[in-house]
């Protein structure tokens, strides 16, 4: 026997981590040993190391100490440091999720090392360049090796690109993590303890993106925005550390929103499982409000996400109506994408 497939991969931001998760779960079973680099890019306690102890996951194997947070030096000082873990470990594979920095500087410094990438969630696009994300998610697929695409869109847009080699549709990772996290999601009850109310329906709010929070204007239409479509609603938003920063720089108003903390991934679930509305710029609550069952609307002028809306499940909040009534989205898979993630590299590994 051989020696085992070894893989590095590289997480930084919140959904990464619940994505890492189950790949770690199940990396065992196939055999795959896995070194686990957490870059900090979300370095707050409650948006980066509290997954790995509530999900029960080992805790990384490397977290770096980011000192930069500009979007370009951020990304060179990843570089610079992964590179570094690079020397030291002999690895198979680099493994990266999505469309962040981390992402992106991942992928380059193991393809400059000759180090074959997979990149998970790979040919989304948004087609909207001014996203920083955008950016990342169309690099980080042109220097991969292995590109597991969550939907039928995802590849054609590959193709598009002339990316076909290596090109496989798996479903969303995040329906298996659903899946296998859901009997652990806390009980109804627990909301009362976040001082929501039972009696009234809850529309649940969150809002990240820096082309949002960071422009006052905007961001106050969009708050105005979400009240007038709320009203009939608790507006409960666990509210991201720079939002809240944002907003009292800006001298922003938060009035009428019931403000949490940070929640964690389980918390969050059953805050998705509770809510009869989710209003959010997050491209992986868009889904997961599907996975719930819940309706959404995206507070972009776009999304990566396109299946949802021709679905009815989503709309943007430029639209006054969905596509249509809603109904399932079978590009999403059955919850095995992990098991077929999994089983590829191991088919493709020499």
């Amino acid at each position: 026997m051989g020696k085992p497939l070894k893989i590095v991969t590289v997480v930084g931001a919140r959904p990464q981590f619940i994505k890492a998760a189950v790949l770690r779960k199940r990396a065992p079973d196939y055999g795959i040993d896995e070194v686990l680099v957490h870059t900090g890019q979300h370095y707050d306690h409650g948006m980066s190391d509290v997954f790995f102890s509530e999900l029960g996951i080992k805790t990384a194997d490397y977290k770096l100490d980011l000192q930069h947070r500009s979007h370009g030096g951020m990304t060179g000082e990843i570089m610079t440091k992964f590179e570094e873990i690079l020397d030291r470990e002999s690895c198979d594979w680099c493994v990266v999720y999505g469309d962040t920095n981390s992402t992106l500087a991942a992928a380059l410094t193991a393809a400059k090392r000759h180090i074959p990438v997979c990149h998970i969630e790979a040919g989304l696009r948004s087609f909207n360049k001014m996203m920083p994300e955008e950016i990342n998610r169309i690099l980080t697929d042109h220097v991969s090796d292995l590109l597991f695409c969550p939907t039928r869109d995802s590849v054609a847009n590959l193709q598009r690109e002339n990316l076909t080699k290596g090109v496989f549709h798996v479903g969303d990772i995040m329906f298996d993590a659903v899946k296998m996290f859901a009997q652990a999601a806390p009980p109804a009850a627990f909301w009362q303890t976040l001082g929501i109310d039972p009696a009234r329906p809850i529309a649940l709010v969150t809002l990240h993106r820096a082309d949002t929070v960071g422009d006052p204007a905007r961001m106050n239409r969009v708050l105005d925005y979400i009240r007038a479509q709320g009203q009939d609603y608790q507006l409960v938003f666990p509210i991201h550390p720079n939002t809240r920063r944002k907003c009292d720089e800006f001298s922003i108003s938060l009035a009428g929103f019931h403000l949490l903390d940070p929640q964690p991934y389980l918390a969050m679930q059953s805050l998705l499982r509770a809510a009869k509305l989710v209003m959010t710029d997050s491209g992986g609550v868009q889904k997961e409000a599907y996975f719930h069952g819940v309706r959404c609307v995206t507070l972009r002028d776009d999304t990566e996400w396109v299946e949802t809306i021709t679905a009815g499940w989503n709309r943007l909040w430029t639209k006054e109506q969905y596509a249509c009534a809603p109904k399932p989205i079978a590009d999403y898979g059955t919850g095995q994408c992990s098991d077929l993630i999994l089983q590829k590299l191991l088919e493709t590994t020499p």
